[in-house]
């Protein structure tokens, strides 16, 4: 009867996969919560338990939750890639953003040439000299502003 008082709190994921008691000091308690098993489960398959203890007893205690959280990301990432693991999602990552970056910049010289030698008033663009960067005004800026002298149904929004 006794026992069951002294262990009243449920093992952490680690020790219930692991099949054993989980102790008061458990270094694995605080991190593997026994509502998220498979969060252990595939830790322990791409790194072990012992590794895991192991670098979890070498490094500082403010440390410890951030090292599982990155363990437990690389060890999705190696289970869903097993050859790349997080380093194909980051390099997958890297080619959006340069493809978005050249995107942008071909945007921004159209925005350029188009605004050269026009002046469109609200409804055109300018090209900020400090920057620049084409600035693009709001052709509806008269819905927000309804006392502008362009405002008013079947206006043109000042272009």
């Amino acid at each position: 009867m006794a026992s069951n008082t002294m262990y009243s709190n449920p093992p952490c994921a680690a020790c219930k996969f692991l099949r054993r008691k989980c102790l008061t000091g458990c270094i694995f308690a605080p991190y593997f919560p026994p509502e998220e098993p498979t969060k252990f489960a595939n830790v322990h398959k791409i790194f072990g338990s012992s590794n895991v203890s192991k670098l979890l007893n070498e490094i500082l205690p403010h440390q410890r939750e951030d090292a599982v959280n990155s363990l437990a990301y690389e060890a999705d990432a190696r289970l869903k890639d097993p050859v790349y693991g997080c380093v194909g999602a980051i390099s997958v990552l890297q080619r959006q953003v340069v493809h978005l970056q050249r995107e942008l910049d071909a945007v921004n010289a159209d925005l350029m040439r188009y605004s050269k030698g026009k002046n469109y008033g609200r409804g055109g663009s300018s090209l900020d000299t400090n920057t620049g960067i084409c600035v693009a005004y709001n052709p509806y800026q008269w819905i927000n502003n309804p006392a502008s002298d362009n405002a008013g149904i079947g206006g043109d929004g000042g272009r």
